[in-house]
Protein backbone atom coordinates (compact mmCIF):
# COMPACT_ATOMS: atom_id res chain seq x y z
CA UNK A 1 0.00 0.00 0.00
CA UNK A 2 0.82 3.30 -0.51
CA UNK A 3 1.10 6.01 2.25
CA UNK A 4 -1.84 7.36 1.02
CA UNK A 5 -3.33 4.09 0.72
CA UNK A 6 -2.58 3.55 4.40
CA UNK A 7 -3.91 7.01 5.72
CA UNK A 8 -7.53 6.19 4.04
CA UNK A 9 -7.76 2.36 5.76
CA UNK A 10 -6.67 3.45 9.03
CA UNK A 11 -9.22 6.87 8.97
CA UNK A 12 -11.96 4.64 8.01
CA UNK A 13 -11.37 2.30 10.68
CA UNK A 14 -11.30 4.97 13.16
CA UNK A 15 -14.37 6.05 12.19
CA UNK A 16 -15.83 3.15 12.15
CA UNK A 17 -14.58 2.53 15.71
CA UNK A 18 -16.11 6.01 17.02
CA UNK A 19 -19.48 5.68 14.96
CA UNK A 20 -20.22 2.03 16.20
CA UNK A 21 -19.78 0.20 12.93
CA UNK A 22 -18.41 -3.22 12.14
CA UNK A 23 -15.08 -2.82 10.29
CA UNK A 24 -14.20 -4.28 6.86
CA UNK A 25 -12.46 -7.27 7.05
CA UNK A 26 -10.10 -6.10 4.94
CA UNK A 27 -9.41 -3.06 6.19
CA UNK A 28 -8.35 -5.22 9.22
CA UNK A 29 -5.98 -7.52 6.90
CA UNK A 30 -4.92 -4.06 5.63
CA UNK A 31 -3.42 -3.28 8.98
CA UNK A 32 -1.36 -6.68 9.12
CA UNK A 33 0.17 -5.90 6.49
CA UNK A 34 1.45 -2.30 6.70
CA UNK A 35 5.29 -2.29 6.60
CA UNK A 36 7.54 -1.05 9.81
CA UNK A 37 7.90 2.74 8.64
CA UNK A 38 4.37 3.19 8.82
CA UNK A 39 3.87 1.53 12.48
CA UNK A 40 3.21 4.47 14.73
CA UNK A 41 0.70 5.91 12.08
CA UNK A 42 -1.15 2.82 13.23
CA UNK A 43 -0.31 3.01 16.95
CA UNK A 44 -1.86 6.77 16.92
CA UNK A 45 -4.97 5.35 14.70
CA UNK A 46 -5.64 2.67 17.55
CA UNK A 47 -4.48 4.81 20.46
CA UNK A 48 -7.44 7.47 19.37
CA UNK A 49 -10.00 4.68 20.11
CA UNK A 50 -8.30 3.47 22.83
CA UNK A 51 -8.39 6.71 24.55
CA UNK A 52 -12.17 7.87 23.35
CA UNK A 53 -13.35 4.77 25.63
CA UNK A 54 -10.69 4.14 28.09
CA UNK A 55 -8.93 7.64 28.46
CA UNK A 56 -5.57 7.34 30.26
CA UNK A 57 -6.72 4.27 32.17
CA UNK A 58 -4.72 1.20 32.80
CA UNK A 59 -6.76 -1.93 34.27
CA UNK A 60 -4.70 -4.21 36.31
CA UNK A 61 -5.13 -8.05 36.87
CA UNK A 62 -3.94 -10.54 38.53
CA UNK A 63 -3.35 -14.92 37.86
CA UNK A 64 -3.99 -17.02 40.67
CA UNK A 65 -3.19 -20.84 39.47
CA UNK A 66 -5.48 -23.04 41.57
CA UNK A 67 -4.33 -26.07 39.53
CA UNK A 68 -1.77 -26.38 37.51
CA UNK A 69 -0.96 -29.32 35.21
CA UNK A 70 -2.08 -32.85 34.68
CA UNK A 71 -4.69 -31.63 31.92
CA UNK A 72 -5.83 -33.81 29.53
CA UNK A 73 -6.83 -31.98 26.83
CA UNK A 74 -4.30 -31.40 23.97
CA UNK A 75 -3.60 -27.73 23.39
CA UNK A 76 -0.63 -27.73 21.19
CA UNK A 77 0.44 -24.56 22.66
CA UNK A 78 -0.20 -25.30 26.32
CA UNK A 79 2.95 -26.58 28.89
CA UNK A 80 0.08 -28.15 30.96
CA UNK A 81 -1.44 -30.23 28.05
CA UNK A 82 -1.62 -33.76 28.13
CA UNK A 83 1.76 -35.46 27.24
CA UNK A 84 3.68 -32.16 27.91
CA UNK A 85 7.38 -32.53 28.99
CA UNK A 86 7.47 -29.43 29.80
CA UNK A 87 8.93 -28.67 33.50
CA UNK A 88 6.63 -27.16 34.94
CA UNK A 89 5.17 -27.15 38.86
CA UNK A 90 2.28 -29.35 38.61
CA UNK A 91 -0.14 -29.50 42.00
CA UNK A 92 -3.75 -30.29 42.75
CA UNK A 93 -6.25 -27.32 44.01
CA UNK A 94 -4.84 -24.90 46.87
CA UNK A 95 -6.34 -24.55 49.65
CA UNK A 96 -8.96 -21.42 49.62
CA UNK A 97 -6.38 -19.85 52.32
CA UNK A 98 -3.69 -19.87 50.37
CA UNK A 99 -5.30 -18.61 47.22
CA UNK A 100 -6.60 -15.69 49.38
CA UNK A 101 -2.75 -15.12 50.16
CA UNK A 102 -1.99 -15.08 46.94
CA UNK A 103 -5.12 -12.53 45.62
CA UNK A 104 -3.83 -10.36 48.12
CA UNK A 105 -0.41 -9.78 46.55
CA UNK A 106 -1.79 -8.96 43.62
CA UNK A 107 -4.52 -6.79 45.13
CA UNK A 108 -1.92 -4.67 46.94
CA UNK A 109 0.39 -4.19 43.73
CA UNK A 110 -3.23 -2.75 42.08
CA UNK A 111 -4.67 -5.38 40.46
CA UNK A 112 -8.75 -4.74 40.13
CA UNK A 113 -9.45 -8.35 38.64
CA UNK A 114 -8.18 -11.33 39.86
CA UNK A 115 -8.34 -14.22 37.76
CA UNK A 116 -9.10 -17.90 38.69
CA UNK A 117 -7.40 -20.17 36.50
CA UNK A 118 -7.55 -23.76 37.01
CA UNK A 119 -6.54 -26.54 34.42
CA UNK A 120 -8.36 -29.34 33.04
CA UNK A 121 -11.63 -29.93 30.75
CA UNK A 122 -13.86 -28.10 32.74
CA UNK A 123 -14.46 -28.34 36.54
CA UNK A 124 -16.82 -30.89 38.07
CA UNK A 125 -19.94 -29.69 40.44
CA UNK A 126 -17.59 -29.91 43.50
CA UNK A 127 -14.76 -27.94 41.48
CA UNK A 128 -17.67 -25.28 41.17
CA UNK A 129 -18.01 -25.04 44.96
CA UNK A 130 -14.48 -25.67 46.08
CA UNK A 131 -14.42 -22.23 43.85
CA UNK A 132 -17.21 -20.38 45.78
CA UNK A 133 -15.02 -21.31 49.13
CA UNK A 134 -12.00 -19.60 47.72
CA UNK A 135 -14.19 -16.27 46.39
CA UNK A 136 -15.31 -16.06 49.74
CA UNK A 137 -12.13 -15.99 51.20
CA UNK A 138 -10.48 -13.43 48.71
CA UNK A 139 -13.17 -11.02 49.11
CA UNK A 140 -13.02 -11.33 52.85
CA UNK A 141 -10.15 -9.63 52.79
CA UNK A 142 -11.26 -7.43 49.43
CA UNK A 143 -14.46 -7.21 48.96
CA UNK A 144 -14.09 -4.81 46.02
CA UNK A 145 -11.94 -6.75 43.62
CA UNK A 146 -13.26 -8.05 40.55
CA UNK A 147 -13.16 -12.35 40.01
CA UNK A 148 -12.91 -13.90 37.30
CA UNK A 149 -13.22 -17.84 36.53
CA UNK A 150 -10.77 -19.60 33.82
CA UNK A 151 -11.87 -23.81 34.89
CA UNK A 152 -12.30 -24.72 31.37
CA UNK A 153 -15.46 -25.97 29.35
CA UNK A 154 -18.84 -25.43 31.41
CA UNK A 155 -21.50 -27.45 31.73
CA UNK A 156 -25.35 -26.95 32.04
CA UNK A 157 -26.24 -24.79 35.13
CA UNK A 158 -22.42 -24.37 36.56
CA UNK A 159 -22.04 -20.93 34.79
CA UNK A 160 -25.22 -19.77 36.91
CA UNK A 161 -23.56 -21.45 40.16
CA UNK A 162 -20.81 -19.81 39.71
CA UNK A 163 -22.07 -16.30 39.44
CA UNK A 164 -24.39 -17.09 42.59
CA UNK A 165 -20.92 -17.61 44.49
CA UNK A 166 -19.78 -14.33 43.35
CA UNK A 167 -17.91 -14.72 39.64
CA UNK A 168 -17.89 -11.53 37.99
CA UNK A 169 -16.53 -12.54 34.36
CA UNK A 170 -15.67 -15.89 32.92
CA UNK A 171 -12.70 -16.50 30.59
CA UNK A 172 -12.43 -18.99 27.71
CA UNK A 173 -10.58 -18.33 24.92
CA UNK A 174 -11.43 -19.18 21.49
CA UNK A 175 -7.16 -18.64 20.69
CA UNK A 176 -7.33 -18.73 16.99
CA UNK A 177 -9.84 -18.90 14.03
CA UNK A 178 -12.03 -21.87 13.84
CA UNK A 179 -10.46 -23.29 10.52
CA UNK A 180 -7.14 -23.28 12.15
CA UNK A 181 -8.49 -24.80 15.74
CA UNK A 182 -7.97 -28.70 14.24
CA UNK A 183 -4.41 -28.22 14.14
CA UNK A 184 -3.92 -26.82 17.53
CA UNK A 185 -5.99 -29.30 19.31
CA UNK A 186 -8.10 -32.29 19.10
CA UNK A 187 -9.78 -33.46 22.33
CA UNK A 188 -12.52 -30.44 21.92
CA UNK A 189 -13.43 -28.01 18.95
CA UNK A 190 -13.90 -24.40 18.13
CA UNK A 191 -17.85 -25.10 18.77
CA UNK A 192 -17.33 -25.74 22.29
CA UNK A 193 -15.45 -23.18 23.06
CA UNK A 194 -18.10 -20.73 21.71
CA UNK A 195 -20.51 -22.71 23.75
CA UNK A 196 -18.81 -22.58 27.32
CA UNK A 197 -18.52 -18.34 26.58
CA UNK A 198 -22.50 -18.51 25.16
CA UNK A 199 -23.04 -20.22 28.81
CA UNK A 200 -21.27 -17.58 30.86
CA UNK A 201 -23.04 -14.20 28.41
CA UNK A 202 -26.69 -16.03 29.34
CA UNK A 203 -25.87 -16.63 32.65
CA UNK A 204 -25.03 -12.85 33.31
CA UNK A 205 -21.27 -13.19 33.59
CA UNK A 206 -18.72 -10.82 31.70
CA UNK A 207 -17.81 -13.16 29.14
CA UNK A 208 -13.42 -12.38 28.40
CA UNK A 209 -12.30 -14.75 25.75
CA UNK A 210 -9.16 -13.79 23.56
CA UNK A 211 -6.61 -15.21 21.02
CA UNK A 212 -3.06 -16.63 20.88
CA UNK A 213 -0.47 -14.89 18.21
CA UNK A 214 2.58 -16.68 16.87
CA UNK A 215 1.02 -20.29 16.30
CA UNK A 216 1.64 -20.49 12.30
CA UNK A 217 -1.49 -18.57 12.12
CA UNK A 218 -2.30 -16.59 8.99
CA UNK A 219 -3.02 -12.83 8.67
CA UNK A 220 -6.54 -14.25 7.79
CA UNK A 221 -7.13 -16.81 10.84
CA UNK A 222 -5.93 -13.29 13.21
CA UNK A 223 -8.40 -11.35 11.38
CA UNK A 224 -11.13 -14.00 11.65
CA UNK A 225 -10.63 -14.71 15.20
CA UNK A 226 -11.08 -10.73 16.15
CA UNK A 227 -13.90 -10.21 14.10
CA UNK A 228 -15.96 -13.44 16.04
CA UNK A 229 -14.55 -11.98 19.32
CA UNK A 230 -16.73 -9.44 18.48
CA UNK A 231 -19.69 -10.90 17.36
CA UNK A 232 -19.12 -13.34 20.89
CA UNK A 233 -19.43 -9.62 22.66
CA UNK A 234 -16.69 -10.53 24.99
CA UNK A 235 -16.09 -7.63 26.99
CA UNK A 236 -12.46 -8.83 27.52
CA UNK A 237 -10.32 -9.48 25.29
CA UNK A 238 -6.83 -11.23 26.24
CA UNK A 239 -3.89 -10.91 23.13
CA UNK A 240 -1.16 -13.68 24.50
CA UNK A 241 1.93 -13.73 22.27
CA UNK A 242 3.02 -17.74 21.98
CA UNK A 243 5.27 -18.57 24.35
CA UNK A 244 6.79 -21.68 22.69
CA UNK A 245 7.61 -24.06 25.67
CA UNK A 246 9.80 -27.03 25.26
CA UNK A 247 8.19 -29.98 25.39
CA UNK A 248 5.27 -29.20 23.52
CA UNK A 249 4.36 -29.67 19.68
CA UNK A 250 4.76 -25.92 19.33
CA UNK A 251 8.43 -25.93 20.50
CA UNK A 252 10.43 -23.57 18.52
CA UNK A 253 7.95 -21.75 16.81
CA UNK A 254 9.72 -18.10 16.28
CA UNK A 255 7.74 -16.23 14.20
CA UNK A 256 6.57 -13.19 16.06
CA UNK A 257 8.24 -9.43 16.01
CA UNK A 258 7.57 -6.56 17.93
CA UNK A 259 6.27 -4.62 15.04
CA UNK A 260 4.16 -7.21 14.37
CA UNK A 261 3.00 -8.09 18.16
CA UNK A 262 1.56 -4.16 17.80
CA UNK A 263 -0.16 -4.97 14.26
CA UNK A 264 -1.67 -7.67 15.68
CA UNK A 265 -2.76 -5.67 19.10
CA UNK A 266 -3.82 -2.70 16.58
CA UNK A 267 -5.90 -4.55 14.18
CA UNK A 268 -7.74 -6.20 17.55
CA UNK A 269 -8.75 -2.67 19.19
CA UNK A 270 -9.56 -1.52 15.55
CA UNK A 271 -12.18 -4.85 15.77
CA UNK A 272 -13.08 -4.20 19.16
CA UNK A 273 -12.69 -0.86 20.01
CA UNK A 274 -14.87 -0.47 23.25
CA UNK A 275 -14.14 -3.28 24.77
CA UNK A 276 -11.01 -4.09 27.50
CA UNK A 277 -8.24 -5.34 24.85
CA UNK A 278 -5.60 -6.87 27.35
CA UNK A 279 -2.13 -7.45 26.72
CA UNK A 280 -1.27 -10.95 27.92
CA UNK A 281 1.37 -13.58 27.81
CA UNK A 282 4.50 -13.31 26.30
CA UNK A 283 4.44 -9.92 26.30
CA UNK A 284 7.92 -9.31 27.35
CA UNK A 285 9.13 -12.28 25.37
CA UNK A 286 8.14 -10.64 21.87
CA UNK A 287 7.65 -6.79 22.66
CA UNK A 288 10.34 -6.45 24.42
CA UNK A 289 11.28 -2.92 24.70
CA UNK A 290 8.25 -1.53 22.75
CA UNK A 291 6.31 -2.66 25.30
CA UNK A 292 5.25 0.59 26.67
CA UNK A 293 4.05 1.74 22.76
CA UNK A 294 1.53 -1.59 23.42
CA UNK A 295 0.26 1.06 26.32
CA UNK A 296 -1.20 3.40 23.22
CA UNK A 297 -3.70 0.62 22.04
CA UNK A 298 -4.31 -1.78 25.00
CA UNK A 299 -6.13 -0.78 28.24
CA UNK A 300 -5.50 -3.93 30.40
CA UNK A 301 -2.51 -6.21 30.93
CA UNK A 302 -1.49 -8.53 33.81
CA UNK A 303 0.38 -7.91 36.51
CA UNK A 304 3.16 -9.91 37.44
CA UNK A 305 3.35 -13.70 36.12
CA UNK A 306 1.65 -16.15 33.99
CA UNK A 307 0.48 -19.26 34.91
CA UNK A 308 3.53 -21.79 34.25
CA UNK A 309 5.95 -18.88 32.68
CA UNK A 310 7.42 -15.75 35.02
CA UNK A 311 6.35 -12.21 33.73
CA UNK A 312 7.92 -8.73 34.27
CA UNK A 313 8.23 -7.78 37.60
CA UNK A 314 5.42 -6.12 39.18
CA UNK A 315 7.16 -2.78 40.48
CA UNK A 316 8.68 -2.47 36.64
CA UNK A 317 5.05 -2.90 35.40
CA UNK A 318 4.06 0.24 37.47
CA UNK A 319 6.99 2.34 36.68
CA UNK A 320 6.17 1.39 33.02
CA UNK A 321 2.68 2.48 32.97
CA UNK A 322 3.47 6.09 34.93
CA UNK A 323 6.50 6.04 32.56
CA UNK A 324 4.59 5.52 29.28
CA UNK A 325 2.08 8.32 30.72
CA UNK A 326 -0.93 6.33 32.09
CA UNK A 327 -2.67 5.66 35.60
CA UNK A 328 -4.13 2.64 36.94
CA UNK A 329 -7.98 2.25 37.12
CA UNK A 330 -9.17 2.29 40.47
CA UNK A 331 -11.36 -0.49 41.97
CA UNK A 332 -14.60 2.35 42.12
CA UNK A 333 -13.90 3.30 38.20
CA UNK A 334 -15.95 1.52 35.35
CA UNK A 335 -14.11 -0.47 32.94
CA UNK A 336 -17.02 -0.84 30.39
CA UNK A 337 -18.22 2.33 28.48
CA UNK A 338 -22.02 2.88 29.85
CA UNK A 339 -23.33 1.68 26.55
CA UNK A 340 -21.57 -1.59 26.97
CA UNK A 341 -22.58 -2.14 30.70
CA UNK A 342 -25.77 -1.69 30.26
CA UNK A 343 -26.20 -4.77 27.78
CA UNK A 344 -24.05 -6.86 29.99
CA UNK A 345 -26.90 -5.76 32.99
CA UNK A 346 -29.70 -6.56 30.39
CA UNK A 347 -28.80 -9.82 30.00
CA UNK A 348 -28.37 -11.27 33.64
CA UNK A 349 -32.45 -11.87 34.17
CA UNK A 350 -33.37 -14.56 36.04
CA UNK A 351 -31.39 -15.70 39.50
CA UNK A 352 -30.31 -11.91 39.44
CA UNK A 353 -32.45 -9.10 41.21
CA UNK A 354 -32.17 -7.55 38.02
CA UNK A 355 -35.31 -7.58 35.12
CA UNK A 356 -34.58 -10.63 32.43
CA UNK A 357 -33.42 -9.30 28.88
CA UNK A 358 -36.59 -7.12 27.04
Amino acid sequence: MTATDTRAVLDSLVDSGLSGREPSREDLLAVLATADAELLDVVAAAGRLRRRHFGDRVKLNYLVNLKSGLCPEDCGYCSQRLGSKTEILKYTWLSPEDAAEAAAAGVAGGAKRVCLVASGRGPTDRDVDRVGKTIEAIRGENPQVEVCACLGLLSEGQAERLRDHGVDAYNHNLNTSEDQYGEICSTHDFADRVDTVAKARTAGLSPCSGLIAGMGETDADLVDVALRLRGIESDSVPVNFLIPFDGTPLAGTWGLTPQRCLRILAMVRFACPDREVRLAAGRELHLRTLQPLALHIVNSIFLGDYLTSEGQAGADDLKMIADAGFSVEGAEETTLPEQREQIRIRRRGAGTELAPNA
